[in-house]
């Protein structure tokens, strides 16, 4: 087994986490705002968000989430949520099983998240997201888990992802700001690339992404965010639908977007054959992500990984290409995932 089902308390206790931290979270951004909820509907899929209006007369909207059980439960707490430490509930979560974050790397995602970064329509890419997404289905990864990078993500203007993408807020001051010595690597051309490292500690890396629309390849530099995001081929598939999770340690907790759980493996089988020569392990790293991810929608939710993949057989014969050869590698890995229920097309 690639993944093992968490115990109930520990479910239990990442849901009243992630629930709590989406209240107080809400509450620290919107508590002061005078506005109100409201529900829009995109890509045939109902979303929440909160608007009010702004000194200058414009309104502004701060997306909540997808509508849901959980979501509407939320909206019905805001009024009435007290401040309360979260370090009780992320130590619990941790006791019971569930998998925290490293404590640097969620400073860097907390101070993100303080400064706005998954309000104005961040995701959280990469293992983190992979580990984080373990948590939200209730198992725990048997290894393929552990990262040295911490990978974002962002739409940019290049995908409808539901978020709202007039937040403007400076990622470069977030990041001076946690005084861990990451700068960004300059391109060949003097520019500022979208990669974070500190000079003095190689093994810390940040790269920020977005889908490869343009740039042909390059950096591209956004304005409303004071950084540049690398663009990479096929990364839109990853980036549309995203669901809500939280990453703790055990001082705290917040919350960021991530990728869907199904979407995210069919992209790992994308992008498994464009990995160069010398990320061999990333590429297998990829295979194995992808392959605890089908096992568990084999067991759990065989349509919703099948839906998944038809849609990138549907988007033309590159994507097509890709993936079936990303489905044979892994296949090889894992050849008892060889199911008509997750490969229909």
């Amino acid at each position: 087994m690639r993944y093992s089902e968490l115990p109930l308390g520990a479910q239990t206790a990442y849901a009243e986490l992630l629930e709590q931290t989406q209240a107080l979270e809400l509450r620290h951004h919107l508590g002061q705002l005078k506005g109100s909820f409201h529900r829009k509907k995109l890509k045939g899929r109902d979303y929440w968000y909160f608007a009010w209006r702004d000194l200058d007369g414009r309104v502004r909207f701060a997306y909540v989430g997808p509508d849901g059980e959980r979501v509407q439960r939320l909206i019905g707490r805001f009024a009435a949520e007290k401040s309360a430490s979260l370090e009780p509930r992320a130590r619990a979560a941790i006791a019971l099983g569930c998998a925290p974050l490293a404590g640097r790397h969620y400073r860097i995602v907390r101070r993100l998240g303080d400064y706005g970064f998954f309000r104005a329509g961040g995701l959280l890419a990469g293992t983190h997201a992979f580990v984080a997404l373990g948590n939200l289905l209730g198992v725990r990864w048997g290894g393929a888990d552990r990262t040295l990078d911490v990978d974002f993500a962002h739409a940019g203007r290049n995908v409808s992802l539901a978020l709202p993408a007039s937040i403007r807020m400076d990622l470069h001051e977030a990041l001076l700001s946690l005084e861990l010595g990451l700068l960004p690597i300059a391109q060949f051309g003097g520019g500022t690339g979208a990669q974070y490292r500190n000079p003095r500690d190689p093994e810390l890396r940040l790269d920020f992404l977005t889908s490869g629309h343009r740039g042909g390849g390059r950096p591209v530099q956004v304005p409303d965010l004071n950084i540049a995001l690398q663009p990479l081929k096929f990364m839109e598939f990853s980036l549309e639908e995203p669901t809500q999770g939280a990453v703790f340690a055990p001082d705290g907790a917040t919350v960021v977007n991530l990728p869907a759980p199904a979407r995210y493996a069919v992209h790992k089988l994308i992008v498994h054959g464009e990995r160069p020569v010398r990320e061999r392990a990333k590429a297998v790293k990829d295979l194995h992500q992808a392959a605890c991810l089908a096992e568990y929608f084999l067991a759990e939710r065989p349509r919703e990984f099948n839906a998944a993949w038809r849609d990138a057989l549907g988007r033309g014969p590159g994507w097509r290409k890709r993936a079936r050869e990303g489905k044979a590698a892994l296949l090889k890995l894992a050849p008892e995932l060889d199911k008509a229920a997750l490969w229909r097309e």
